[in-house]
C-alpha cells in the first residue's frame, strides 16, 4: 500500500513530493520528513511513515528525531554567532578561553582548527570508561590533556564525536552557557525552531526511534568495518572510546538528555530548514538576525579539501560546515554549506538560491556520507527552481 504523504507542497515543487514519496518504495523508508524554504517562504513541508520500527506510531507534523551530525551545523552556528557578538575570536588560541587546553603542545592552537577538523583530536588515546561519555568535564579534561594525532593545521580528519566537547567547551567558556542552552536562547526560541541539543523527557512521546542500518550488501563498501578494523587506531577510537554504541544507545533517555553538540540534536525537518533559511538570506529571517553577512561568507569559505584522515574518504570542509562536493551534493551553486548526519539526515543553506533545506528520517542507511534518499530529493528540488 502506498504511503500517505502529509503536509503541504507548492505545486511548483511536486517533483520534490514525488521523490520524497518514492523513497518509501525504493529505499525502505520507515518515517521521514522534508522541508524547503526559499527566500523565507516555506514551499515544502512534508512528512510520512512511522516513528517506530514496528510501525505502530505514525510520523506526525511535530515528530522529533535524532539527527546525528546534522547537529554540528546547529553547533557551528552558535560559534559564529559568538564571533558576531564579539565574544569569540576564531584566530585566538583556544587556551585564551579554555586555559587547560594548553597542554601537550596545544598552547597556540587557534579556535578555527576546532571548527574545521584540523586540530588533530578526533579521538582520545587513553581508554575511557563508558560513563565518561556522559560526563562533560571528564571528556573535556581528557581532550585538554591529549596530544594531537597530527600537528594541528597540517591536515584534517573528521571529529565525529569529540567535536561536541571541543566546540561546546569553547562556546561554554566564551558565553557562560552550555551550547544547548545558548542554542535554545539565541537561535531556537527566537526563530521558533523545534530543535533541541539536550532533550527534555516531556518530548519523548513524540520522538521517533532510530532504526539501525542494514548491513551493506556483498561487494558494497563498508566504511564502518574499515574504521573498526584496528581497534587501537585513531579512526576506531573516534567512535568507540568511550565504549558507547551510537546506534543502540541513541534511543535511551540518557542519550537524549545529554548535550552532545556533535551528534544528539533532535529536530524536525522544518526546524532544520528554517535555521538554514535564515543563513541563506544573509543571516536574517522574519526580522531576526542569526548571523551577519560577513559570518555567512566565513561559513562557506573552504578550510580543507582532500582525503579525510579519520573517515578515509574525500571531504571538503568549511568552518563547522561541510561544503558542496560529489560526496555531499547540495545543488549546482558555488556556495552551499550545511551538514549531513549518520544514516541520512541533512540540512543546508544555499545563499545563491536563498534555499534552506532539511531532511530527517529514522531508518538509517549504511551508505556514507550522504545516502540516496536526500540526494534524490535535492536533485528534484533544483530541477524545480
Amino acid at each position: 500500500m502506498a504511503v500517505k504523504i502529509e503536509g503541504t507542497c507548492d505545486s511548483n515543487f511536486n517533483r520534490v513530493r514525488d521523490a520524497f514519496a518514492a523513497n518509501f518504495d525504493r529505499f525502505d523508508e520507515v518515517g521521514a520528513a522534508v522541508a524547503v524554504i526559499i527566500d523565507g517562504k516555506p514551499v515544502v513541508d512534508l512528512w510520512a511513515g512511522h516513528a517506530d520500527q514496528k510501525r505502530t506510531r505514525p510520523w506526525t507534523r511535530d515528530t522529533l528525531v535524532n539527527v546525528y551530525s546534522t547537529t554540528k551545523g546547529l553547533a557551528a552556528t552558535c560559534a559564529h554567532r559568538l564571533v558576531d557578538q564579539g565574544k569569540l575570536d576564531l584566530d585566538a588560541p583556544v587556551a585564551r578561553y579554555w586555559p587547560e587546553f594548553a597542554q601537550a603542545g596545544k598552547e597556540k592552537v587557534p579556535v578555527r582548527f576546532l571548527l574545521s577538523h584540523r586540530v588533530g583530536l578526533p579521538a582520545v588515546r587513553k581508554r575511557l570508561p563508558r560513563e565518561a561519555f556522559f560526563q562533560w568535564d571528564t571528556m573535556c579534561a581528557a581532550l585538554a590533556a591529549q596530544e594531537p594525532w597530527w600537528e594541528p593545521g597540517t591536515n584534517f580528519g573528521y571529529h565525529p564525536i569529540t567535536f561536541a566537547w571541543l566546540v561546546g567547551e569553547v562556546v561554554r567558556r566564551a558565553s557562560g552557557k552550555t551550547l544547548g542552552n545558548y542554542f535554545r536562547e539565541q537561535i531556537a526560541q527566537p526563530l521558533g525552531l523545534d530543535a533541541h541539543i539536550g532533550l527534555d523527557a516531556k518530548h519523548d512521546a513524540r520522538t521517533a526511534d532510530i532504526i539501525g542500518p542494514p548491513p551493506p550488501k556483498p561487494g558494497e563498501p563498508n566504511q564502518m568495518a574499515e574504521m573498526l578494523a584496528d581497534p587501537e587506531s585513531m579512526s576506531a577510537k573516534s567512535i568507540t572510546n568511550p565504549p558507547i554504541n551510537v546506534v543502540t544507545d541513541v534511543n535511551s533517555r540518557e542519550w537524549r538528555a545529554m548535550e552532545l553538540p556533535s551528534a544528539n540534536g533532535h529536530a524536525t525537518a522544518r526546524a532544520v530548514a528554517r535555521m538554514y533559511a535564515a543563513l541563506a538570506r544573509g543571516g536574517e529571517i522574519d526580522g531576526y538576525r542569526v548571523l551577519t553577512p560577513e559570518s555567512i561568507v566565513r561559513c562557506y569559505t573552504e578550510q580543507s579539501e582532500g582525503i579525510d584522515m579519520t573517515m578515509k574518504v574525500h571531504g571538503r570542509v568549511g568552518l563547522g560546515f561541510m561544503l558542496n562536493s560529489p560526496e555531499i551534493p547540495m545543488g549546482p551553486n558555488p556556495h552551499p554549506f550545511g551538514h549531513p548526519g549518520a544514516g541520512g539526515s541533512i540540512g543546508f543553506a544555499d545563499p545563491e538560491a536563498k534555499v534552506g533545506f532539511g531532511y530527517v528520517m529514522n531508518q538509517m542507511s549504511p551508505a556514507p556520507p550522504l545516502d540516496p534518499r536526500p540526494r534524490a530529493i535535492v536533485k528534484e528540488l533544483y530541477a524545480s527552481l
